[in-house]
């Protein structure tokens, strides 16, 4: 059986939908990504990164105690607000401490969208094909209901299109492919996921430089916790970041990657500021903050 920390699969940028047979389609929930391992002595939530994340979601290690022992999920992380997903909300989860996790559990209660199984009954299913992951997956969680819940898939390419089209509405902003007769290849691109623009909201965990005019913000992106950092803010864009950054207590400092750079210091900040961003991937392009949102 996988233990954690675990590397999970992940998926490559492209520019239409795949339409070659042997395809199945999911709606990419952009959330917190998270593995569930139901273990003999309870549960461990584990984020992207490795980093453990149990006590931060109270309620879904809860909730997984329900799964049989041995089981291991990978998916995805979201909170309902309004009939729409809200990344700052999970956000805001992740970033918890144990002492105020319960409350927020209660207030912004979490949701698993779970999208591949790569243990069951203690036996590593990571060498099989998809197609036989997603058939155990969907009869594992029969009988479960929510708040973990298998993710929608389809093998009709033009009911992905379809889900497409529709599904923005309720903030999911694209599709994840996967080739049915292919194994789970952790750390590795090899799923597709299509989504309708490059601009994506993302939370803003800390800044560079003053806090009155700071040269970069520190953003977690959606279906990733590990922070990156922003390509330099233009003028008017850190005056307005810097009035948005005085009302927020500073916390710690921090170190992330910035892109041509490599390690920088950063000072944290609670999980309060969204902003919009240009970026084509989470970890090796140049991430460019457009706005932030909810601020003139």
């Amino acid at each position: 059986m996988p233990r954690p920390p675990v590397k999970v699969a992940l998926a490559r940028t492209v520019a239409a939908l795949p339409r070659e047979a042997g395809l199945a389609y999911e709606p990419k929930f952009d959330g917190h990504r998270m593995v569930i391992f139901r273990e003999p002595g309870g549960v461990v939530l584990q984020a992207r990164s490795g980093r453990i994340v149990t006590t931060a979601f109270p309620d879904l290690a809860e909730a997984a105690r329900a799964l049989p022992g041995g089981t291991v999920l990978d998916g995805e992380v979201v909170v309902w607000r309004e009939g729409r997903i809200d990344f700052a909300a999970v956000q805001g989860r992740a970033a918890a401490t144990p002492g105020r996790a319960p409350g927020l559990a209660r207030r912004l209660p979490a949701s698993y969208a779970a999208f591949d199984l790569l243990a069951a009954d203690g036996a590593d299913l990571r060498p099989r094909r998809y197609a036989v992951r997603r058939e155990r997956l969907v009869e594992l969680l029969a009988g479960l209901g929510p708040p973990i819940q298998p993710v929608p898939m389809t093998t009709d390419p033009e009911l992905a299109a379809t889900w497409y089209e529709t599904l923005p509405a309720i903030g999911v902003e694209g599709l994840v492919v996967k080739r049915l007769d292919q194994p789970y290849k952790a750390g590795t691109r090899a799923w597709s996921k299509l989504r309708h623009t490059d601009t994506r909201d993302a939370v803003v965990v800390g800044f560079t430089g003053a806090r009155e005019r700071p040269a970069s913000l520190v953003l977690v992106l959606p279906d990733d916790d590990t922070p990156v950092v922003s390509s330099p803010l233009p003028p008017a864009l850190r005056a307005r970041a810097g009035g948005a950054l005085a009302a927020l207590p500073p916390g710690e400092e921090g170190t992330a990657v910035a892109v041509g750079l490599g390690e920088v210091t950063y000072r944290s900040v609670p999980p309060d500021l969204t902003a919009e961003v240009a970026t084509g991937s989470t970890r090796h392009t140049v991430t460019t903050v457009l706005r932030l949102k909810d601020i003139p």
